[in-house]
C-alpha cells in the first residue's frame, strides 16, 4: 500500500518550499528587529558563547555538570533579556523565532523516525490533486450525491423503483470505499449517460486515498492515448506509465467505449483487465454499454472476463445532471 513514487517526491519538494520560506521570513524579520535595536546582536553573540561553551565541558570531567548548570543559568537569563528587548521596541517575545508550518516536525515532515501527521495530510492532498487536474474529485463525493433525484417508478427489468436500486448501489459503493483493501472485488458499472457512475467512482477514489491507497483514476480515452504514445515513443517520459496503471492499487476506468477503439486498444485493454486480475488487484470500470453491447465492442475475453470476476452495478434512473 502506498502512493506513486512522484506523489511522495511532490510532497517533499513543498515540505522543503514551506522551510525555506519560513527561515527566508525569520531572516527579514531579524534584520527589521536588529535595525531598530542593535543590542540584538550582542545578546545573540552572548548565548552562542554559552552554547559553545557547553559543548567545551565535555571533556571537564566530573566539574563538567555543575559548569553547564551555571551556563543554562546564564543562557536563560540572556534569552529573559532578549525577550523583554524585543516587548521594549513593540516585538513580540517570539518575533525572531522560525514559523514553521508544523511546530511539531518544523517542515521536515518526520515526527522522529516516522512520518509527521503534516507530511501525510500532504501526500494525500497531492494524490487528490493528481485526479483532479482532469476530474471534478472534490464535488463528487458521497455527501454530495443525492438519491431523492432518482424517480420511484418501477424499473420492469430488476422489478424495484428506479430509487431502491440507487440506494441500494450508493450504500454498495460507500462500504467499498470505508472497508477498501487490496482484496477488494473488481466493479462494473453500467447504464445510460447522467447518472452517477462517475460521481461514485470519483467518491471512491477520495475515499480510497485518503486511506492511503494509490488510486489511479483515467478516462478510456486519455487512458489509451498515453498508451498508444508510450508504445510508440512519443511519451517523452522515462516512467512507464503502463506499469504504473497495472501496479497502482486500484485502477478506474472512466467511461469505456466512449474511446477511439483500435486492435492496439482492445488488446491493451484485455492486458490491462488480465493483468490485474492475475496480479488480484482491484479495478472499476464505468461505462453507457449494455452487457450485450460490451459484447458486441470488444473481444469475447474482455467480456468474458469482466462478467466472471466483476461485480455488477446496474445505473437507472434519468439524467440527475438535468435535475
Amino acid at each position: 500500500m502506498a502512493y506513486k513514487r512522484s506523489v511522495y517526491i511532490e510532497a517533499r519538494n513543498r515540505l522543503s518550499e514551506r522551510r525555506k520560506n519560513a527561515e527566508q521570513e525569520q531572516l527579514a524579520r531579524h534584520s527589521l528587529a536588529v535595525m531598530k535595536c542593535p543590542e540584538i546582536l550582542d545578546i545573540e553573540s552572548e548565548m552562542a558563547s554559552y552554547g559553545a561553551s557547553v559543548v567545551k565541558a565535555v571533556g571537564m570531567g566530573g566539574d563538567a555538570k555543575e559548569y553547564v548548570l551555571n551556563l543554562s543559568v546564564k543562557s536563560l537569563q540572556a534569552q529573559d533579556k532578549l525577550k523583554a528587548l524585543l516587548r521594549q521596541n513593540g516585538f513580540p517575545e517570539d518575533y525572531l523565532q522560525v514559523k514553521y508550518s508544523c511546530p511539531v516536525c518544523k517542515d521536515s515532515g518526520f515526527d522522529g523516525e516516522r512520518y509527521c501527521k503534516c507530511h501525510m495530510s500532504l501526500i494525500r492532498e497531492v494524490a487528490r490533486e493528481e485526479i483532479s487536474k482532469n476530474a471534478p474529485l472534490e464535488k463528487c463525493t458521497f455527501e454530495s450525491f443525492k438519491v431523492r433525484y432518482y424517480p420511484d417508478l418501477v424499473d420492469k427489468n430488476i422489478g424495484i423503483s428506479q430509487k431502491e436500486q440507487m440506494q441500494s448501489v450508493f450504500e454498495f459503493c460507500q462500504s467499498y470505499a470505508n472497508g477498501f483493501t487490496l482484496k477488494n472485488k473488481s466493479l462494473f458499472m453500467t447504464g445510460l449517460t447522467g447518472l452517477g457512475k462517475t460521481h461514485l467512482s470519483l467518491a471512491i477514489a477520495g475515499t480510497v486515498i485518503d486511506k492511503g491507497y494509490n488510486v489511479h483514476y483515467e478516462s478510456a480515452q486519455n487512458l489509451m492515448d498515453k498508451l498508444e504514445r508510450e508504445h510508440f515513443g512519443r511519451s517523452g517520459s522515462d516512467a512507464s506509465y503502463k506499469e504504473e496503471i497495472l501496479e497502482c492499487d486500484l485502477l478506474i476506468i472512466d467511461d469505456l467505449g466512449c474511446e477511439f477503439q483500435t486492435q492496439f486498444t482492445k488488446a491493451e485493454l484485455y492486458n490491462i483487465i488480465n493483468t490485474r486480475y492475475l496480479r488480484s488487484l482491484p479495478t472499476i470500470i464505468n461505462t453507457n454499454l449494455s452487457v450485450k453491447e460490451l459484447e458486441q465492442t470488444y473481444h469475447p475475453r474482455v467480456a468474458s472476463r469482466i462478467m466472471g470476476n466483476y461485480v455488477l452495478l446496474m445505473f437507472c434512473g434519468n439524467d440527475i445532471r438535468q435535475s
